[in-house]
Parts: structure tokens; C-alpha cells; sequence
């Protein structure tokens, strides 16, 4: 047995349509050893045959699942997480320059050994 992905399978129109042909020109027997050898269910095989009997060659070519996100979508969320990283960069910015803003009067005091006292002892 050869080991199957765990991702969900995709097939095109022409590889739906090639199954349905051979699905359907076979014997119950036959049938149950197509759907085995493909890894199909019988439902999967009903659901295409309706699309087929819809005159939907088109639903057989669409994808499964939700319709692509528009790019402009995209490219506006990345910018919006971009421009929240940098508000978070600028905020963090802001509070080392207040901080060194607070502390550069206290390192010049300290340096200079005065620290607002008159020297004498109380």
C-alpha cells in the first residue's frame, strides 16, 4: 500500500471527468476496486457526477474551498502589521529618549559630586 498525503486532494476537470467515464462503464465489483485504487468515495463520485449533469464544466474546474483573497486585501493587512510595528519601535523610541532626557541631569550631578547639599551635616 503506498502511503497517501494527509493534505486535501485536488483534481483537475479532465481528471474528474476521466474517473466518471471509467466509473460509470463499470460493474458494481469493478467499481468498488476503482474507488480503492483512486483513495475515492462513492459520495465524492456522486457530487461530481452532478456537477456533470448540471452542464457545469466549469464547477468541475473550480477549486474546493473559498474564493482567493483579493491582493489589495493583502497587501493592506501587511501594511497595517507593518505599520503597527513601527508604532511599537516609535513608542519604545520615545521612552528611551525621555528616560536619557531624566536621566542626564542625574549622571551630570553625580558626576560633579554635587548633590544640591550644602555640605553640611544636620
Amino acid at each position: 500500500m503506498t502511503p497517501r498525503s494527509t493534505g486535501q486532494r485536488r483534481y483537475s476537470a479532465e481528471c474528474k471527468t476521466r474517473i466518471l467515464t471509467a466509473y460509470e462503464t463499470l460493474d458494481k465489483q469493478g467499481k468498488g476496486a476503482l474507488l480503492r485504487r483512486e483513495g475515492l468515495y462513492s459520495s465524492l463520485i456522486t457530487n461530481w457526477r452532478q456537477q456533470r449533469d448540471n452542464d457545469a464544466k466549469a464547477a468541475l474546474a473550480a477549486p474546493a474551498g473559498r474564493t482567493k483573497a483579493d491582493p489589495r486585501d493583502r497587501e493592506i493587512a501587511r501594511l497595517e502589521a507593518h505599520v503597527a510595528r513601527l508604532e511599537n519601535e516609535l513608542g519604545k523610541a520615545r521612552t528611551v529618549v525621555e528616560v536619557k532626557g531624566k536621566l542626564s541631569p542625574l549622571l551630570d550631578q553625580l558626576a560633579t559630586g554635587s548633590d544640591g547639599t550644602t555640605g553640611e551635616k544636620p
